[in-house]
């Protein structure tokens, strides 16, 4: 077992970490940039180490600064978390060449998936139904426009490299086509330093499930049931749930066994999830796969008594998995607190918090790095809070939920909070009837006087 892991990550989830690490025994330390020298994740670990300014590419992003962090305090393993270099596979290489345990998945496997246009190629391989699309990165217009005539409109383009909605495209009829071709390549190349683009059909009334999956070095993997992440917006996840209102014990079974086929495949190691699209008549197609924790395995851990943090630092080190699935035995709900107006089209919100008060109660987590009087800077993602309610039914988890939402006060910035307090009133919502599409026609109510 390791006997000191650095967390290379900031904020909640690199004191989500440190958590577990701390019940194994495991010493830690916290990398932090002087934007975040006051954030918890630095105050809870063993040892800290200022691995630069606030801008993220010169100290979150910095693979060299991290190194240096991890050889002075002799750690024996990195765990990335999510984001900033948690699917890079020159950090992960470069972890192996300094003797140094990645706990994630390997260089060639983070490249074989971190690549849209491969991993659908490498699925198509291993028997996982995708949606219909080009073979790989399109060529040119001129191949862009015969194979929307013959996939059929409406078709979505998609960077290869892309990554939170970035380089995206929806195209309903042909001459809409021209346009978004050169406006997606644009953006993806200056968010990706790379304009490869391919196609997808588009799936109309389309739901955002995945499949939490866990691989260990024999090659075995298993699955621990799905997660309903449809209710988006910009391809931003908002809130997630398990079970997902719209799953089925015959779908589940389906794509359960599809993500396993998938990883075992792929001989993949570590924590990873399988995503899907899954349309009206309930048919599903391979979308990604994210080669690393995701923000959302809260709800999972909560409906099987399952620590994935644990289980990823387990695998890492060599320990098989069980080969059991697990399917939810409750039902959890994860709200997505951001620093962000939601009166004022989400607008980011940093600033210091000048008082705060979380819920509690029973089936009640908060997973945070923020208290009073912290300074959310201003360059970094907007998340300050997850929150997480579990109960027997949907209808008491709701409900538990609305109440943690009036509970939780947040003051000195703007935050999502009475966003999430009204999406657990909207009828369509408490129905579960709601797709990707959901939030295109969700209006906040003004603010009582």
């Amino acid at each position: 077992m390791f006997k000191k892991i650095l967390i290379a990550n900031r904020g909640e989830i690199a004191l989500r970490v440190i958590r577990t690490c701390k019940e194994m025994g495991i010493k830690t330390v916290a990398v932090y940039s002087t934007a975040d020298a006051e954030s918890l994740h630095v105050r809870f670990a063993d040892e800290a180490v200022c691995i630069g300014p606030a801008p993220s590419n010169l100290s979150y992003l910095k693979i060299s600064n991290i190194i240096a962090a991890a050889e002075i305090t002799n750690a024996d393993a990195i765990h990335p978390g999510y984001g900033f270099l948690s699917e890079n596979a020159k950090f992960s290489k470069i972890c192996e060449e300094h003797d140094i345990k990645f706990i994630g998945a390997s260089p060639e496997m983070i490249s074989k998936m971190g690549d849209k246009a491969t991993a659908k190629a490498t699925m198509r391989a291993a028997g996982v139904p995708c949606v219909p699309g080009s073979e790989g990165i399109i060529e040119d217009f001129k191949e862009c426009k015969k194979l929307a005539k013959e996939i059929g409109y409406p078709v979505m383009l998609k960077a290869t490299a892309g990554g939170g909605g970035k380089g995206m495209r929806a195209i309903w009829k042909e001459e809409e086509l021209e346009p978004a071709w050169e406006s997606a390549r644009k953006e993806a190349a200056a968010s990706f330093g790379n304009d490869g683009m391919y196609m997808e059909k588009l799936i109309e009334e389309p739901r955002h499930i995945e499949i939490q999956i866990v691989g260990d070095s024999s090659g075995k993997a298993c699955h621990l049931s799905e997660r309903d992440c449809s209710v988006q917006r910009r391809h931003q996840k908002l809130t997630e749930e398990t079970p997902s209102p719209f799953m089925t014990d015959t779908l589940r079974k389906k794509m359960g066994d599809a993500a396993v086929k998938a990883a075992e495949y792929i001989k993949y190691e570590g924590a990873g999830t399988v995503e899907f699209l899954v349309d009206k008549h309930r048919n599903f197609y391979f979308m990604e796969m994210n080669t690393r924790i995701q923000v959302e395995h809260p709800i999972t851990e909560q409906v099987i008594d399952y620590d994935l943090i644990r289980e990823q630092i387990l695998v890492a080190s060599g320990v098989p998995i069980s080969g059991k699935n697990y399917t939810p035995q409750l039902h959890s709900i994860e709200c997505r607190i951001n620093a962000e107006d939601p009166y004022h089209n989400f607008r980011p919100s940093p600033g210091k918090i000048t008082n705060l008060h979380a819920p509690g109660g029973h089936g009640v987590r908060i997973d945070t790095h923020v208290y009073s009087g912290y300074v959310i800077p201003p360059n970094y993602d907007s998340m300050i809070a997850k929150l997480i309610t579990t109960a027997q039914t949907r209808e008491e988890a709701i409900n538990k939920m609305k109440r943690a939402l009036d509970e939780f006060v947040i003051e000195g910035v703007k935050t999502t909070i009475p966003f999430h307090r009204q999406l657990m009133d909207h009828p369509d919502y408490i129905e579960g009837n709601y797709t990707t599409k959901f939030m295109e026609d969700f209006k906040m109510k003004p603010l009582e006087e």
